[in-house]
């Protein structure tokens, strides 16, 4: 396996359908944990992108649940609560006593139930989406392939905005 000089994994360049879909997704999940590495607490909290309040704990937290509802919620039709506990600081929202380290830990178990919960899926199997939620998509049903498509570009997307708020919190760019 080919990897980035920081340690991430290339997908591969030839693989079937699953594998380059997997990967991809891998890709970004690591590039998110890279850029909250070798950075403290009070860092990860700060918010140096004016006007936006967004921060790097906050893009964390925010991905752990968007693992759960399109894993858990969406895919495998479970009925479970927030990832993190209500009125105590929920997805971007940062509370005092949550760290990095808890955050990067809560977000690594989410992770891997997405990957426990599909491991023995097709690409073909369904997912129903809220009444909201296929107001969206136009569709109450989404298939596999059409979550992990979603996840790469979810996770994209936020890792251009940790891009930012890394470079302004301590001018690491790249990743």
């Amino acid at each position: 396996m080919v990897t980035t000089p920081d340690g991430r994994r290339v997908p591969p360049p030839q693989a079937d359908e699953r594998t380059t879909l997997e990967a991809w997704l891998d890709f970004h999940r690591a590039t998110l944990a890279l850029k909250c590495a070798g950075l403290d607490d009070r860092q990860v909290r700060l918010s140096p992108v004016a006007p936006s309040s967004m921060t790097l704990l906050g893009l964390v937290q925010h991905m752990a649940e968007v693992e759960r509802n399109w894993f858990q919620r969406v895919f495998a039709g479970q009925d479970v609560p927030v990832v993190f506990e209500e009125g105590k600081g929920d997805d971007f929202a940062l509370v005092p006593d949550r760290g990095l380290d808890e955050v990067l830990a809560t977000w690594q178990e989410e992770v891997a139930h997405s990957r426990r919960l599909t491991a023995d899926s097709s690409l073909d199997d369904s997912g129903r989406l809220s009444e909201f939620e296929a107001g969206h998509v136009g569709s109450h049903e989404v298939s596999l392939r059409w979550i992990l498509v979603h996840m790469i570009e979810e996770y994209a997307r936020h890792n251009g905005h940790a891009d930012l708020l890394r470079e302004s919190i301590d001018g690491v760019t790249g990743a």
